[in-house]
């Protein structure tokens, strides 16, 4: 096939979300190895506003930055020695890959094989834009690197994300009691509905006093940071001994300190330890799609959009932090 004109989000200097602009751009046919994909929906992350902004753990490249990790869509069109494809195929990105020359903000967009996954059976694209980032992230996180027991307690912070309401079903779906946190008392309703066993606010409430409390002064098995900052070295003094922290995120935007309140375990931890090996991918999938067939994982979303201009206001949603779960962009 010859070259495709596609339609992209791109961005030619770092900002606020005004700096997204959505512009054609020419596809090569794609080289070995490679995919073509039309893309169906996109699930934004934290992560992307942070790279717009100029604040992610890495900077983009620019001017004509691409952005965007997750989507779903249908196989186009597939290079030489592609085998595990064909065209027709309901696919997601693997969200493994550089944003700038990867990201997935567009209606078509050329990925390497090894940045894709299938699509679970029968999930339709908005639903399947919401759920690899976020259950990848919480499987690999707590299953896999925190290893959670039937029985544990485990401190959810900042659980209204995408990530955490995740979080909080992996939880209950591995037999152990999440305990959510959330900055202001409108989402704790909603957090217990989503299968919270307790809600801690933070803005009327101490985190460490109240994961004591809530546990009977024994303290909590493992927390799930997404917020970082000055923070997070409190956390220590949540948790049992030889407890397990787990940092995913900065919220914050300030250094984040470790905690001095030993014997425990830190982990930093990203989403490549799943999405970077072939088996890594396998696994994380199976997890997801079982959930999926059973009805234990189930993805929020938080809204849908409609078209690749409404980006902008995707991401405005995303940084007022009034939502709860996944903002997904329908194209």
């Amino acid at each position: 096939m010859t070259s495709t004109t596609a339609r992209a989000v791109l961005f030619h200097e770092t900002g606020g979300p005004d700096v997204l602009k959505v512009e054609d751009v020419e596809l090569p046919a794609p080289g070995p190895g490679e995919l073509l994909v039309r893309v169906e929906a996109l699930g934004l992350n934290r992560a992307e506003a942070l790279y717009r902004a100029g604040t992610y753990y890495y900077q983009p490249t620019l001017p004509a930055s691409r952005n965007g990790y997750e989507a779903a869509g249908t196989v186009e069109a597939v290079g030489e020695g592609v085998t595990a494809f064909v065209p027709g195929d309901p696919v997601m990105a693997a969200a493994n890959f550089e944003l700038s020359a990867h990201g997935v903000y567009g209606d078509r967009i050329l990925l390497d094989e090894s940045a894709v996954v299938s699509r679970p059976a029968g999930v339709d694209a908005v639903t399947a834009a919401a759920v690899w980032v976020t259950y990848s992230t919480a499987y690999g996180a707590l299953l896999r690197t925190a290893s959670v027991q039937p029985g544990d307690r485990v401190l959810v912070t900042g659980a209204s994300s995408g990530v955490g309401t995740a979080a909080l079903q992996v939880v209950r779906r591995s037999g152990a009691i999440p305990i959510a946190t959330t900055r202001t008392d409108d989402k704790r309703r909603r957090l217990l509905d989503l299968g919270a066993e307790q809600v801690i606010v933070t803005e009327q409430e101490d985190v460490v006093k109240e994961a004591k409390r809530l546990t009977d002064g024994r303290g909590v098995d493992i927390v799930l940071d997404a917020i970082g900052g000055p923070g997070f070295a409190a956390l220590g003094d949540a948790v049992v001994p030889d407890g397990t922290l787990i940092s995913y995120g900065w919220l914050s935007e300030k250094p984040t300190l470790l905690p001095m309140s030993w014997p425990l375990t830190v982990h930093g931890y990203a989403n490549p330890n799943v999405s970077r090996t072939a088996e890594g991918r396998r696994r994380a999938a199976h997890y997801i799609n079982s959930g999926l067939a059973d009805g234990t994982l189930r993805p929020v979303i938080a809204e849908v959009f409609d078209g690749l201009d409404a980006v902008r206001d995707a991401h405005r949603l995303m940084e007022s932090n009034t939502h709860t779960g996944k903002i997904v962009v329908r194209i």
